[in-house]
């Protein structure tokens, strides 16, 4: 079971939710307002939606998710 999989287990069925239909307005490329912005010195991006990180990346026109993460007290530490 990847760390992704692991999250969407041990969160709520409402935050599961939200964080898919997230994740479906970012692939299906309608991205007004979503929180994206690109990280300094590499091709990946993050997007912040609640307490939610997404990390992602392009390639080929396609976007590649990598990790997922829960905003806690020690996110930014």
């Amino acid at each position: 079971m990847d760390k992704i999989e692991k999250l969407l287990r041990k969160i709520s069925k409402k935050q599961r939710e939200f964080l898919l239909g997230v994740i479906k307005k970012l692939l299906s490329g309608k991205n007004e307002g979503l929180d994206i912005k690109k990280l300094k010195d590499t091709d990946f991006y993050r997007l912040r939606s609640g307490r939610f990180r997404i990390i992602f990346h392009k390639e080929n026109n396609e976007i590649i998710i990598d990790g997922i993460k829960l905003r806690d007290e020690n996110t930014y530490k």
